[in-house]
């Protein structure tokens, strides 16, 4: 049974296909140009330089630091867990980030990396990112992550069979995947700019939640769109609703995309006006990036010293 169990009422709605797609279809619709229009309005938000410096900060402990390519190694997992660890080695001060990610077969690699630091080490799995794979197949690559040591599962859902009406199938995957993660978190991604409408996002927000979902995550950062204010702001929406609801918290993720410092407090301003400053903690809201800690630090940087340091003062991932 998923960790994040809905209530009896809510439970109900997924006893079978069709009473699940009646749920699912009966959400409200999303009006797509208010969304836009109310994410593109928060984003004007001035942010001053104190609460600038402290929003910089809580990005930072909200990075989950990524990397996910065929040409990792040991000794850029390794690189990558000690700048998680140390983001800035000139200041100590400096918030370490909420995790570093990387593909199963590097977790070990990463658990040591960033052993005894309070770092968590996530892990992709489900045969990501497209996740075309038979269950067992990702059931034995989300096993594997965790028995090397993964505290977070971040899994792809089946995008064919949801935009296929097949929701009990991603349902009882998702709710399978939360079994073998055991005492792991999970985060389940949607893939957004795969799911066409904003109403299939909120379908899949709900459908994640119900099945157990410790996390919503918008993308895996290998497609042409990938997260965005829009989407984010619809998918806090849905985890504020969720918590009305049945008094289950479940945290976002917005991943792929946001690079730059100015980008990040963006996205923090539209989780304290929409889904409350309960999310303002890096356990329940992550940025997926890899390149955004760079900036971050140069901005840092720039409100301690009054210079801009430049690229060339951080570290290459």
């Amino acid at each position: 049974m998923p960790t994040n169990a809905p209530t009896a009422a809510l439970a109900d709605v997924t006893s079978s296909g069709s009473t699940l797609r009646r749920f699912l279809h009966g959400l409200p619709g999303v009006d797509a140009v208010g969304l836009e229009a109310r994410a593109a309005s928060l984003g004007t938000r001035s942010i001053k330089t104190t609460a600038k410096a402290y929003a910089i900060d809580l990005a930072i402990s909200m990075v989950d630091l990524t990397t996910l390519e065929g040409a990792d190694t040991p000794g850029k997992v390794r690189a990558l867990g000690a700048k998680a660890v140390r983001p800035d080695p000139t200041d100590r001060t400096t918030p370490t980030t909420a995790a570093v990610c990387v593909y199963p077969d590097m977790v070990a690699v990463a658990k040591e990396a960033v052993a005894g630091s309070g770092v968590k080490v996530a892990s992709v799995a489900t045969a990501f990112p497209a996740g075309r794979a038979a269950l067992s197949v990702k059931l034995a690559d989300v096993r594997d992550a965790v028995a090397a040591g993964a505290d977070e599962i971040d899994m792809v859902i089946d995008r064919g069979a949801f935009l296929a009406g097949d929701y009990l199938k991603v349902y009882d995957e998702i709710v399978a995947v939360r079994e073998a993660c055991g005492a792991a978190r999970l985060k389940v991604i949607f893939e957004t700019g795969e799911l066409s409408t904003y109403d299939n996002i909120r379908r899949a927000s709900w459908l994640g939640m119900l099945a157990g979902a410790d996390f919503i995550k918008t993308s895996t950062g290998k497609v042409a769109v990938n997260a965005t204010p829009a989407n984010t702001l619809l998918m806090l929406e849905a985890v504020r609703d969720f918590r009305a609801q049945t008094g289950v918290q479940v945290g976002v993720k917005p991943a792929g995309g946001i690079r730059s410092s100015k980008d990040a407090i963006k996205f923090l301003v539209l989780v304290n006006e929409t889904a409350g400053p309960d999310w303002l903690d890096n356990h329940w809201f992550r940025f997926g990036a890899s390149s955004l800690l760079n900036d971050l630090l140069m901005q840092r940087q720039k409100l301690a010293t009054g210079r801009y340091s430049g690229p060339d003062y951080v570290t290459v991932d």
